[in-house]
């Protein structure tokens, strides 16, 4: 990443981050130099080392602690360059988080004047809008070229600002429909654990916003120094295997529970095994397919193509740990065509193959994992709706810290033990092939394409129910 792409150029004690090939990794996705990062010089009147956190009441201690964690302790010792941090109440009166602890942040919005980064960590209902000072401050903070992130449902806040608008972005996945559907001018990807677009940054739910973090730090001091930060936090550099897709809930988005869709989409869920494609469905729903495409997606903020390949998934999922059906059976009982248009699936939405994931999920298990037989119909083989398999590298599963079929309960502490933690080169496939682009302006994203197409950003649950 060139010196002119970040705010502020290099300052004393800041020097400009080695551009990399990596950057993004496995987990999360990082911009190229184009129209979607911001072009702004940073204000004289801020600086880039400091870092303000904007706090609300009612907010969760463990997202807010995240950045406070990262940016507010001095690791110099350990190689880590010293942020400044100001902790900023984003509301009057007293701020209470969990536990119904009472907080008192030693700044107000005034000092959010100062700060080259700024940081929402949570907001405490997405229901609810935010204070209209903050918004001020965060809208008057990115026009002057200061870098704005959201961590978890600090997404909200940002999107109420105005400042994710025309832009990629995720939050924590349980979210990602309500705020797809909030605000539709943001393109939403609950796959991803963190959204790098240059000046604006998102992270996915909870423990997600210290892999954002940790990003930062890469960003603005490199490599080394994030791998150290890493160590002394006891996780991962880089996450490896996915994002946040192994996480999604299985239910259905609970705007949708009222609406004559839900039933269509009901249907779908319990014939997963069985072969129709998303033609099919708007005709149960007395819709032509544009319609169907448009009104599923302002209910759920997911194309209906790719929200049908990612539950015929979650199923081979399920059917993997539970049962000891063979990865051509699992394909046929899923609706897939063939094994190989699984594998392709699975391994672009999960990062891993069929095999791999199995064996690592049972070599976690103190009984084996090994379990009986689901019962389920037979399907035949065929599947409209999977499209073309594409194969890509991925990782070979296990607990994103290893090899897949590790020895169980075996702890990984070499990773943060050795001098330095070696980087992950392997990019996470896209959903539309291997080698995911990074977006590249403001109004689009490489592999997004119109309702319907089967790439778009939001990828709701699936409902717990028995198979047959």
């Amino acid at each position: 990443m060139s010196q002119e792409s970040r705010p502020g150029g290099a300052t004393a004690g800041w020097p400009a981050a080695a551009a990399s090939p990596e950057q993004g990794g496995p987990a999360g996705r990082s911009p190229s130099p184009g129209p979607g990062r911001s072009g702004r010089r940073l204000s004289s009147r801020r600086r880039r080392e400091i870092v303000a956190v904007l706090l609300f009441s009612g907010g969760p201690i463990f997202e807010s602690s995240i950045p406070l964690s990262v940016f507010g302790i001095d690791r110099q010792d350990a190689g880590v360059p010293r942020y400044r941090l100001m902790v900023c109440a984003g509301e009057e009166g007293p701020l209470r988080t969990t536990g119904d602890l009472e907080l008192t942040a030693p700044h107000g919005l005034e000092a959010v004047a100062k700060a080259g980064t700024v940081v929402v960590p949570a907001w405490r209902s997405i229901s609810r809008p935010p204070p209209p000072a903050a918004l001020h401050a965060l809208r008057r903070a990115h026009e002057e070229g200061a870098r704005i992130i959201g961590l978890c449902t600090g997404a909200f806040v940002l999107a109420a600002a105005g400042l994710l608008d025309g832009r990629p972005a995720t939050t924590h996945w349980m979210y990602a429909p309500t705020l797809a559907k909030r605000y539709p001018s943001v393109h939403v990807d609950p796959r991803e654990l963190f959204v790098d677009d240059g000046d604006v940054l998102t992270s996915a739910g909870t423990a997600a916003g210290i892999d954002l973090c940790l990003h930062v730090v890469r960003t603005d001091h490199g490599a080394d120094a994030a791998n150290a930060l890493a160590r002394r936090l006891v996780v991962p550099p880089r996450r490896a295997g996915g994002g946040q897709e192994r996480y999604l809930d299985r239910s259905l988005p609970e705007e949708m529970g009222g609406d004559p869709l839900a039933e269509v989409v009901a249907w779908a869920l319990e014939h997963l095994h069985e072969q129709f494609d998303v033609e099919a469905l708007a005709a149960r729903a007395y819709m032509s397919r544009r319609t169907f495409d448009r009104r599923f997606r302002s209910l759920t903020g997911s194309a209906p193509l790719q929200w049908l390949i990612t539950q015929r998934v979650l199923q081979a999922q399920r059917l993997l740990e539970t049962s000891d059906y063979s990865v051509d059976e699992v394909a046929g009982r899923c609706g897939f065509r063939s094994p190989v248009a699984l594998r392709g699936h699975f391994r672009r939405q999960l990062g891993s193959s069929p095999a791999a994931y199995r064996a690592a999920y049972r070599a976690r298990r103190p009984d084996g994992g090994q379990g009986g037989r689901v019962p389920g119909p037979s399907a035949p083989h065929g599947d409209r709706t999977a499209g073309p398999a594409v194969s890509g590298p991925g990782s070979s599963g296990g607990n994103g810290h290893g090899p897949a079929g590790g020895e169980p309960g075996k702890p990984d502490s070499d990773l943060y033990a050795s001098a330095r933690v070696p980087e992950q080169s392997s990019q996470r496939p896209d959903a539309d092939g291997p080698g995911r682009q990074p977006r590249t302006g403001r109004g689009g994203a490489a592999g997004r394409g119109p309702a319907g197409s089967g790439r778009g950003p939001g990828v709701p649950g699936q409902r717990n129910r028995p198979l047959g």
